[in-house]
């Protein structure tokens, strides 16, 4: 691909971490992916851990997008990529919406019933393991808490004890309380999106939780004075989504829930039937081979999948430049 095209596909940038999730402008008419692809620097004490978190990307995302970089030892002045673009869910664009196998969060600010969205913030969250699923379907915000008290309940507490752990019956707020310092209730009963505890700031993007939605807490500190009570939440389960950028279509692809056991054939009916409905009024040319490349080896990461698109796992690496260069790169 030319420097010309790549330029006109997609902007990589070699930055400076980012503090917290950024609010993005919701994608022009017939558009549907926002944010864009960005690259920086391994320090020398880094590792990929620690740029995860500087820059609101879970630990699963940032690993699948760099499948050749050592997690703890990436190497200074390795070039890591950080995976912030997204295709937006196929779900109301109100509220809050968790695409659970992406281990994602979508927040839809001032957005309501006759007030489109204009804005989106995008956040990494934990969700529950295989044998605690987070639920499916829509409930809402039902209560805030600022400083909560945990109260096990008794399945975690024997869970904990099989393991020679007594749990107490009520874990006062603190830095060792696992709700972390914000906790919103949701309409299903025992589940929440809540913080950490100091010991797991940094486990975000991973299927760990007993069927909660946990986030960093510099996240849950910028979302939790954002939502009111009563704001919709909208649980989905996607692992393929496909959408439109620029008169091209793009699809991004997460690792399926183990629960669900999707074989390869069944994930690319999937992947085929939401093509044909993004297609249905459009004529498009699709790239056969970037479509069952990017099904075999999920990325995360938006792939252009029409036209002469020739890459399934990730945007070329931009070139490698001397430390004291200009950081942009097109």
């Amino acid at each position: 691909m030319s420097r010309v095209c790549l330029r006109a596909v997609l902007t990589i940038m070699i930055l400076a971490p980012l503090a917290q999730a950024e609010t993005l402008s919701m994608p022009a008419p017939g558009n549907e992916l926002i944010g864009e692809i960005r690259y920086v620097r391994a320090k020398y004490e880094d590792t990929l851990i620690d740029i995860a978190r500087e820059n609101s990307i879970g630990q699963d995302e940032m690993v699948m997008a760099n499948p050749k970089v050592d997690r703890w030892l990436p190497g200074r002045d390795t070039l890591v990529l950080l995976p912030r673009q997204y295709i937006l869910p196929a779900a109301p664009h109100s509220g809050i919406v968790v695409n659970i196998p992406e281990m994602r969060l979508y927040f839809y600010p001032n957005a309501g019933p006759n007030q489109p969205a204009s804005e989106v913030v995008t956040y990494p969250i934990s969700v529950g393991r295989m044998d605690w699923h987070t639920p499916l379907g829509t409930t809402k915000v039902v209560s805030k808490i600022k400083d909560p008290a945990w109260r096990p309940p008794k399945s975690i507490k024997a869970e904990h004890a099989r393991d020679g752990e007594i749990l107490p019956d009520v874990v006062p707020p603190g830095p060792n309380n696992p709700l972390g310092q914000y906790a919103m209730k949701l309409g299903v009963p025992g589940y929440l999106i809540h913080g950490v505890d100091v010991d797991k700031s940094y486990g975000i993007g991973m299927r760990v939780t007993h069927g909660c939605i946990r986030m960093y807490p510099e996240d849950v500190s910028k979302l939790f004075p954002e939502v009111s009570v009563g704001t919709p939440v909208h649980l989905v389960n996607q692992p393929v989504k496909v959408g439109w950028l620029n008169n091209e279509l793009y699809m991004e692809v997460s690792q399926s829930l183990d629960e669900d056991a999707i074989s390869y054939d069944t994930l690319y009916r999937t992947a085929m039937a939401l093509i044909a409905q993004k297609t249905a009024d459009r004529k498009v040319v699709l790239n056969m081979q970037v479509i069952q490349q990017a099904l075999h080896k999920p990325s995360g990461i938006p792939v252009q999948i029409s036209g002469n698109a020739a890459n399934a796992n990730a945007p070329a690496l931009p070139p490698k430049l001397p430390t004291n260069q200009s950081p942009e790169v097109f």
